[in-house]
């Protein structure tokens, strides 16, 4: 529903990092338009206020996963975060970087590690060029005879699930929501080697099953439920090795 108020003055709290420097915020005053998204206000702070900003974005329209921030103190994709959902007219909105993420420069944060992660347990970000034409030749042959071949289905590998989980908040070991929804997607079934990785202290067993990490799931992954399915996958083949 749109609003009938065309402007709005707000201010933009923005957390601020750079080098070995203390971090602090910076605000800014700003005539928005409620309908806009909170990334569009901030690419206006970058384009016409201070270019010296650093935060990532991409695609705008929720596919990338870039641009993860904490938007008054809770996981947003902003390039879908209307302002009218987070402020009033004349309010305050708090911009911060992802948590559990060590921090690079202001709301960019360093996220090797999770990627490195993620490919640990067979979800890579970048599928070489001749794979991708064997795999999409594989799927037009499946066509029709059930068989699919799926990386961690809607999963932008935002990192928005490892921010808001109070196990990585606490254990930077602690595999996290994405990685091991990842291995419960691979299945323990056709990838029996995941079942060493997840299957320890610092694994599936670690989760306190919160579910902080599926309420900010931007695309519907449900990650905290894939880690209790992986549980039972588990739970079935520490069984199946005690029959054998």
């Amino acid at each position: 529903m749109s609003t009938t108020k065309t402007k709005w003055t707000v201010n933009l709290k923005v957390y601020r990092k750079k080098g070995q420097k203390a971090p602090y915020y910076d605000q800014f005053t700003m005539e928005v338009d409620p309908d806009e998204y909170v990334l569009d206000a901030i690419e206006r702070i970058w384009a016409f206020h201070d270019r010296s900003l650093t935060f990532r974005h991409a695609c705008h329209h929720s596919t990338c996963g870039a641009c993860g921030m904490l938007v008054n103190g809770v996981e947003k994709l902003t390039c879908i975060t209307y302002i009218r959902d987070v402020v009033e007219d004349g309010g305050t909105i708090v911009i911060d970087p992802l948590r559990n993420f060590p921090i690079i420069s202001d709301l960019v944060v360093d996220m090797s590690l999770f990627f490195d992660r993620m490919e640990m347990v067979g979800q890579r970000q970048v599928i070489p060029i001749a794979e991708e034409i064997v795999g999409s030749s594989q799927k037009a042959q499946s066509a029709g005879n059930g068989k699919e071949y799926l990386r961690l289905s809607d999963c932008i590998e935002c990192g928005m699930c490892i921010s808001a989980c109070p196990i990585a908040a606490t254990n930077p070991d602690y595999l996290g929501p994405a990685v091991l929804a990842g291995a419960q997607q691979s299945g323990l079934d056709k990838k029996p080697e995941l079942l060493q990785i997840v299957d320890q202290e610092n694994g599936l067993w670690r989760c306190h099953s919160a579910y902080e990490c599926t309420a900010v799931c931007p695309s519907n992954v449900d990650p905290a439920w894939r880690i209790m399915d992986l549980r039972r996958q588990v739970t079935s083949q520490r069984f199946k090795r005690l029959f054998r």
